[in-house]
């Protein structure tokens, strides 16, 4: 089969682990019999120092062609000073926005051999996590009208809107229905209907949309609440179902109990299953080019890319049994290392990975 990964390195740790995820999709390419190309685009930074604006037409059309889109990160204290669409940060929303990507699928799951990198109470840590947050991505504030002006005194002031249509809210919804059915069977939806008009409707729409769905349980949850369950029991979480900036936070800390952001992949689908698959931690400048980025979040969102946007799942069943045979190893990146382990670098990382594909592979054959 062949299948073309538009692919955005983008900035900072971004090539580096983009690197190494590539070195990965060859094996399993090889293995498979498979053929990946993998056609370099300019996002975030990298695309404003060469062209001038974040998100360059030629890479909007190549990722609107491809089978799926591999992104690295984009961003940097070098851009902070930019203001509105010229920052960085805008060429993932127009991705998002040009793509139809609606759907943020962000798994968190403790691997056993990372407990001891958990923050939580160990008691906490032995139990496992596995939730999968399901971000609504086009909506709410993000992609809100939003302005700056100033009042009769000169004085500036600014708002946002957050805003949700029925229509949005149902789409998100039944994704995250259908994931529960393939998993405990439990979804949590975290709102502030207390407050909000929209987290309101959200919850009423929720409603209406589970009812379809009579063997899931849902319930609901207010953000504030959820952020503090997240740390106190994670294990009450299968299938949390969230609007757009409340996911963003919150797969975040889901991401950071785990062990490291650095572990945590994901996935943003359109109808169509299409999407882009990106790690969830930053470009993280301070480490950039010294070898020191973890890649395995990166990988774990090819794995993701297999199985949703290709229909390989005993390819991506592969590469995620690869990256846990490298943990049992006791192999290390920084942000995951403790005392015992062995302190490894990105490329390091990389090859070990390629190196347990071969090895299951060859015992699974």
């Amino acid at each position: 089969m062949k299948f073309t990964i538009a692919t955005i390195p983008g900035d900072g740790i971004g090539p580096e682990v983009i690197q190494e995820t590539i070195k990965v999709l060859e094996t399993m390419a090889a293995i498979g019999g498979h053929t990946f190309s993998y056609p370099l685009l300019l996002a975030g930074g990298a695309a404003l120092d060469a062209t001038g604006h974040p998100l360059p037409e030629e890479t909007l059309q190549t990722a609107q062609e491809a089978d799926a889109v591999l992104l690295g990160a984009v961003g940097g204290p070098k851009w902070d000073h930019l203001e509105g669409e010229y920052r960085p940060e805008r060429a993932l929303l127009g991705l998002r926005k040009s793509l139809g990507l609606f759907a943020n699928l962000r798994p968190a799951v403790l691997f056993q051999p990372l407990k001891d990198a958990c923050p939580l109470h160990p008691a906490t840590a032995a139990k496992g996590i596995d939730i999968m947050v399901v971000r609504e991505l086009t909506g709410g504030l993000y992609f809100g009208k939003q302005e700056r002006l100033q009042d009769e005194t000169g004085g500036w002031y600014a708002y946002d809107t957050m805003q949700y249509h029925e229509s949005e809210i149902r789409r998100i919804a039944r994704v995250a229905l259908e994931l529960a059915k393939g998993r405990s069977g439990k979804v949590t939806s975290v709102d502030k209907a207390n407050i909000l008009e929209s987290s309101r409707l959200w919850r009423k729409t929720v409603m209406e949309e589970a009812a379809a769905y009579p063997t899931i349980s849902l319930d609901h949850m207010y953000v504030d609440n959820a952020s503090m369950q997240l740390v106190k029991s994670p294990g009450q979480f299968d299938v949390i179902l969230t609007e757009n900036m409340f996911g963003d936070i919150l797969s975040d800390e889901a991401g950071m109990i785990t062990g490291s952001i650095g572990m945590l992949p994901s996935a943003s689908l359109r109808e169509d299953q299409g999407g882009m698959y990106e790690p969830v931690h930053g470009s993280a400048p301070d480490i950039a080019g010294q070898n020191k980025a973890n890649p395995l979040a990166t990988i774990l969102s090819a794995a993701m890319m297999l199985r949703i946007s290709f229909g390989l799942e005993a390819e991506a069943m592969l590469m995620e049994s690869a990256v846990e045979h490298v943990l049992n190893q006791g192999l290390r990146t920084g942000d995951i290392y403790s005392d015992g382990c062995q302190l490894t670098g990105t490329r390091e990382m990389g090859a070990a990975v390629v190196a347990a594909v071969k090895q299951l592979e060859k015992k699974g054959a």
